[in-house]
């Protein structure tokens, strides 16, 4: 039963966490953004990708961010949204490594991607 409440708080701490990054800090500088970047934009641009891809791969993340807090509810959405999340997450490193950004700037990305990956394992054992 515990399991289940930690699967619960990791889902909406994927949730919040995606809707702050995409929302709320989309235009200002962090921590862990790529290169120099203060913004999101400044971000893709660092990793050579253009505002639309920026828009798409947001576009998804949160998607799947609200498709993982739905899954609360409707369980079958869990292991697809977490493995769409994991893909993007993973996406996220290569790009980090790619720009060759310190490690700890893949944190967050490396964080979602083994949360993910916990939640397949939740949803599938």
């Amino acid at each position: 039963m515990e399991i289940y409440y930690v699967n619960i708080a990791v889902k909406v701490f994927i949730f919040l966490s995606i809707v702050n990054v995409w929302f709320f800090r989309f235009g200002k500088p962090t921590a862990w953004r790529a290169g120099d970047a203060s913004s999101m934009k400044e971000e893709f641009k660092a990793y050579g990708l253009s505002e639309t891809m920026m828009y798409v791969l947001g576009g998804l993340k949160v998607l799947l961010a609200i498709l993982l807090l739905a899954s609360i509810w409707f369980p079958n959405l869990a292991t697809p949204a977490a493995a769409g999340m994991a893909v993007l997450m993973l996406g996220a490193i290569i790009m980090h490594l790619k720009v060759k950004d310190p490690i700890k700037k893949s944190f967050p990305a490396f964080s979602f991607l083994v949360l993910s990956v916990l939640i397949i394992y939740f949803h599938i054992s």
